[in-house]
């Protein structure tokens, strides 16, 4: 068994609209954070616009190494509300694994890559709603959750955006 350092990545819930405080914080104390973020639409002014949010509302991943004094001065941090340790005597970090896997789909900016497997022109069958069965061509891809179509109705071409979970690629 070595005594090397290990870093890990850890859970830290945030205070309300504490996420730029807490990595600015985070920063000056010298710990790596992390806050994966994708692109989603929201309305606003009565117009859909498209916003950075957070992919996990509330929470951060923090790096530190446990066996190292100082790390628990991250519950003092401003923007944080505590660390979700069970026993904080004995921090486990998350799996590795995950925390790897999870930065792969993201981008230098923590933004999540969107899923490379929908172009526009593929062909797509609707799975639900009210246009359930009709086969159409992806027209536009929105953001990384919804597909935009061009769907054929009584001779006129109307556009509409669906979730991707409504949809599903023919070969």
């Amino acid at each position: 068994m070595s005594d090397a350092p290990k870093m890990g990545w850890f859970v830290a819930q945030l205070r309300p609209n504490g996420l730029a405080q807490a990595r600015v914080h985070l920063r000056r104390q010298r710990f790596d954070s992390f806050s994966p973020e994708r692109i989603g639409t929201l309305p606003h002014r009565g117009r859909l616009v498209q916003k950075r949010q957070p992919l996990f509302p509330g929470y951060l991943f923090v790096r530190f190494d446990p066996c190292t004094p100082g790390w628990s001065a991250i519950n003092n941090t401003r923007g944080i509300a505590r660390l979700l340790l069970p026993d904080p005597r004995y921090p486990r970090a998350l799996p590795e694994s995950l925390m790897s896997g999870l930065q792969v789909r993201c981008g230098p900016d923590d933004l999540v890559k969107p899923v490379d497997d929908l172009e526009v022109g593929d062909q797509i069958r609707i799975l639900s709603g009210p246009f359930a069965e009709f086969i159409t061509q992806i027209d536009d891809l929105p953001d990384s959750e919804r597909v935009g179509v061009l769907l054929d109705l009584m001779g006129r071409e109307v556009r509409t955006s669906l979730h991707r979970s409504q949809i599903s690629k023919t070969r």
